[in-house]
This record gives C-alpha cells, sequence and structure tokens, in this order.
C-alpha cells in the first residue's frame, strides 16, 4: 500500500494528503492510525495514552483542519500545552498541515509580548495552541473567549500536572464552551489525569498505543555546556576530533536547521538539511545519500528525522535540547544500534541546564560531562592521523606510478623539504590553527542560586504569590522553583536556581521600570 492510500483509508480528504505527502510521512503512526477515524466520525471524547514523539499533533491537526470552518469569527479551537517550545511546535506543525485551507492558528505563551499577541487575537484566530498560565491572563483580560470552541485538547496533560498546571487547567475547561469535543492526550495516567477525564469529558473513547521499548545501553551519553553563540564552533571540534562520522544533529526549528546545514557545507564538511519544507523528492535524495554514506553528516528536526533507519549511525548530537525526556531517547536510541556502540552529545547553555537534569531524571540516563577539545589538542591529533595515513600508504607499498615523478622531485630537492611541500599542499588547510575560533569557557553553577532584584511592589499590587505567577507566566518557570519572596513599598527579591535565573533575565531582557531594567540580579 502507498503512502496517500494508508492515510486515504482513515478518511482524509485529497487537501491533506497533499500537506502528509509534502511533509514525506511514510505511513500513519500507530496513535494516528487509532484516532483520526475517531475524531473525523464520531461524536466521542478521546483520551490518547501515547509518548512523545508518536505523532500526536498530526493526530488531532489532520481532523482539526478537516472539521473546522476557515474564519468564522470565533476561536474554534484550543490546544493546551506544557511549555513555550511545545506551543510554538504545535502551531508550526498544524500550520504546515493545513495546506490551503485559510485557518488562523496562533500560539500564546509566557515571555512573548502581550501586545502581538492581543493584536493577533484582535484580528481572527481559529485554532490557539497556549500555554495555561498564559491562556488564563487573556481569559481574565477578555482578549480570548471559549464560548463558542468546538473542541478543547490537553496535549502532554500529566507533564502539564507534573509542572503544577492542574488548577489553571481546571479553570479553562470550567470557563470553555460546555458542548465542546474534548480530547487529552498524556503519556501516563495519573488519578489527578483520570479524575479530570471523569469530570470533565463524557461519551469517552479510551486510545492506549503501547510504549514502545528503546533501548539505550549502547550510547555514550556526553554533554558539552557552551554558550548558544559557540555551539556551532563546538560542533566543528566534535566532528574533526572523531575519525569516524556518521550522525545526525538535531536542530529545534527548520530555520535553525538550514543555517547550520549551509555554515557546515561552507566550512568544507558533507552535509546536507532535511526539514519539513524539503520536498519529497529532495528528501528521498538526500536520504538516499545518507543510507549510501555519500553524506555523513545531516542535520535534521525531530518531524523530518521520523521515519528514518539507518542502523550504524556513530553519533547522534543535539544541537538544540529537545523538548521533552521522550524525544531525546528517541533521538539518541538512533545510535547503538545492532550492537555496535555510538555516541549521544547534547550542548547545553547555562540557561538550558536545568531541563538537561530533568532529562537525566526522567530517562535514568548517565550523561557525563566532558570538556571539549582545544585548537592544539586537535591540531595534535590531526597531525597524529597524518603520520599514521602516510605510514600506512608507505607499507602498502602500491606507489609505482608515483616513483618516477618523485625521483625527478628529489633530484633537485632536498627529500625534507619536498615531503614538507606536499605536506603543505595537501594539509595546509586542515592543520591551520586560525581556522577554530575561539570558544568561551562556561561553568554553570549546578548548585548555586541566584538572588534577583526586581522592579516591583507592593505599590504595584504585588503580593509574593502574585509576583511568583506573573513571573512564573512570563517566563515558563514553575511558580515552585521561584523561592523566599520578599515584596517591599517599590521592589522585591526573589531567589531562583542559576539556569533558573538566566531564563527570567533574558524573559526580561527589555522590559525597564524607568531607566533600569524590571529584573536584574541583586547586587551583593
Amino acid at each position: 500500500m502507498n503512502t496517500l492510500e494508508s492515510f486515504k483509508k482513515l478518511g482524509l480528504s485529497d487537501e491533506s494528503l497533499k500537506a502528509i505527502k509534502k511533509k514525506g510521512f511514510e505511513e500513519p503512526s500507530p496513535i494516528q492510525e487509532k484516532t483520526i477515524p475517531v475524531l473525523l466520525n464520531g461524536e466521542h471524547d478521546i483520551i490518547g495514552q501515547a509518548q512523545t514523539g508518536t505523532g500526536k499533533t498530526a493526530a488531532f491537526g489532520l481532523p482539526l483542519i478537516e472539521m473546522l470552518k476557515p474564519q468564522v469569527g470565533h476561536v474554534q479551537a484550543l490546544i493546551l500545552t506544557p511549555t513555550r517550545e511545545l506551543a510554538i511546535q504545535v502551531s508550526e506543525e498544524i500550520n504546515s498541515l493545513k495546506g490551503k485551507k485559510r485557518l488562523n492558528i496562533a500560539p500564546i505563551y509566557g515571555g512573548q509580548s502581550m501586545e502581538i499577541q492581543l493584536r493577533r487575537l484582535k484580528q481572527g484566530v481559529d485554532i490557539v495552541v497556549g500555554t495555561p498560565g498564559r491562556v488564563i491572563d487573556h481569559l481574565n483580560r477578555k482578549s480570548l473567549n471559549l464560548d463558542k470552541i468546538s473542541f478543547l485538547i490537553l496535549d502532554e496533560a500529566d507533564e502539564m500536572l507534573n509542572m503544577g498546571f492542574i488548577d489553571d487547567m481546571e479553570e479553562i475547561m470550567k470557563r470553555a464552551n460546555p458542548d465542546r469535543r474534548m480530547l487529552l492526550f498524556s503519556a501516563t495516567m495519573p488519578p489527578e489525569i483520570k479524575k479530570i477525564s471523569k469530570k470533565y469529558m463524557k461519551d469517552l473513547e479510551h486510545i492506549v498505543v503501547e510504549k514502545e521499548q528503546i533501548t539505550t545501553d549502547l550510547t555514550d551519553q556526553i554533554y558539552f555546556e557552551v554558550r548558544e553563540s559557540d555551539k556551532f564552533e563546538a560542533l566543528c571540534r566534535i566532528r574533526d576530533v572523531e575519525s569516524e562520522f556518521y550522525g545526525i544533529i538535531f536542530c529545534r526549528t527548520k530555520v535553525d536547521v538550514d543555517r547550520v546545514a549551509n555554515k557546515l557545507a561552507d566550512r568544507g564538511y558533507n552535509a546536507e538539511a532535511l526539514h519539513g519544507d524539503v520536498s519529497q523528492y529532495q528528501r528521498e535524495r538526500i536520504l538516499n545519500k545518507f543510507k549510501k554514506k555519500q553524506l555523513n553528516m545531516l542535520v535534521a528536526t525531530d518531524v523530518a528525522a521520523r521515519g528514518i533507519d539507518v542502523q550504524d549511525l556513530t553519533h547522534v548530537i543535539n544541537y538544540s535540547l529537545p523538548q521533552d525526556s521522550e524525544s531525546y531517547v528517541h533521538r539518541i536510541g538512533r545510535t547503538g544500534r545492532a550492537g555496535k556502540e555510538g555516541t549521544a552529545i547534547t550542548f547545553v547553555t547555562p540557561e538550558e541546564y536545568r531541563k538537561l537534569v530533568y532529562i537525566k531524571r526522567v530517562t535514568k540516563s548517565d550523561i557525563r560531562k566532558e570538556k571539549l577539545p582545544g585548537v592544539k589538542e586537535l591540531i595534535k591529533l590531526k597531525r597524529e592521523r597524518i603520520l599514521e595515513d602516510i605510514n600506512l600508504t608507505v607499507k602498502e607499498n602500491n606507489l609505482d606510478q608515483y616513483k618516477e615523478l618523485a625521483e625527478q622531485i628529489l633530484e633537485n630537492n632536498d627529500a625534507l623539504d619536498v615531503v614538507a611541500a606536499l605536506l603543505k599542499l595537501g594539509y595546509q588547510d586542515e592543520l591551520d590553527e586560525s581556522k577554530y575560533k575561539e570558544i568561551q569557557k562556561v561553568s554553570i553553577d549546578k548548585q548555586g542560586k541566584s538572588r534577583l532584584f526586581v522592579a516591583l511592589g507592593k505599590i504595584d499590587g504585588y503580593s509574593p504569590k502574585k509576583l511568583v505567577d506573573y513571573i512564573s507566566n512570563e517566563t515558563g518557570v514553575p511558580g515552585k522553583f521561584i523561592k523566599d519572596v520578599k515584596v517591599f513599598d517599590k521592589f522585591s527579591f526573589i531567589t531562583t536556581s542559576f539556569g533558573d535565573a538566566e531564563v527570567i533575565l533574558k524573559t526580561f531582557k527589555k522590559n525597564r521600570r524607568g531607566r533600569r531594567p524590571l529584573v536584574e540580579k541583586a547586587k551583593k
């Protein structure tokens, strides 16, 4: 059965099939196969129990696109996600599946300008993808109305529960159209999620997709602490330090994929890009080259890499941290197959460290910290490889066709000068230290705490709880990680981990109170 037929049997239209073909999906995933027909043909509320990375977004996104009418003048569907990264990802995925259908999809989340979101909502949105805190902000402002929605979707409900959003989720469900259909997706079904389903869902259909077992026993897991601006240089050093490299480099967005792949090609590496905007013909051409090892570096998004079955990858590099723990396991599970060991490398910036700790804890992975190779170390290693290659070539003694020319060169030249000249001609670029840029040292204080000054206080109407809620909604940092809150008349202090402090400072970077930033590091 060809790709289009397997999806067509689920009840999807020709327009959706065209979008699926463009995305390069090869066949429906189990959650898509089970969910799409139920959503298209029934009136049931649905619980979909499936792990991350199984194609859940398309499982509910494709039927939504089929069933919603364009530009009816009100929000028709709300999709709740636990993080801003997932809100953006889901929004982009549905946009890429809608084809020519004129549906407006908008992500709304803390950390993005409220003015931008207000303007977008005022213009008219059909599908809102949002984080719980920011959705409640808009409900309270009356800039978002859920009275007429047809669908309410909770994506990764157990993760929202873990992040402390249970009350917000219930508040949103209470304020939504009681006649909407509801979909709840969750990898696990803890008691609180079961309670929500009984209280707010009706005529339930429970779809379960068995968890795929992915082993990472043969994968050596490493992370490097780097600044965002130094990631590309770090990638080049890792590539150059390895004598053999055949791997996938994962980026979060299509823009990042193109940028990294182009920079690698400019630097002389054999790399190509794979993401949702790559045509089916190009996708097949690139994958064919990769499987034949005519290409040894593939830069890809998670969605585009879905379905790639390559047995003997030496490396997976997380250029950007995945949005959740199961995506991490899916990525790194591509190495260490067929009895061969592989290496998974993750780049971590200071603001991402808390996320790495979470991934380590949930996946029970031993991800050890390593130091990036220095320039002199790299050049020394390259010299050793050149020496090894030349000695091996001499030992093989398959040099007859070159000996006559060698004798002519040696007639009038010193042998040492000749060898040096040949090395210069063959390896000048390879041994040039200046091709490497300096990488700034980053030291993440894992245990350390940061005290932050906030230029808001009691006269602005803030209590400790209100301040924590505000910062949490704007930044995505869960309130339980904001400690030791002291609110005075005109300012406040909070304490967070080093990583969370970086997130908060970055989010409020452009927000000012008079001449000073709204949030800054407290002076000791």
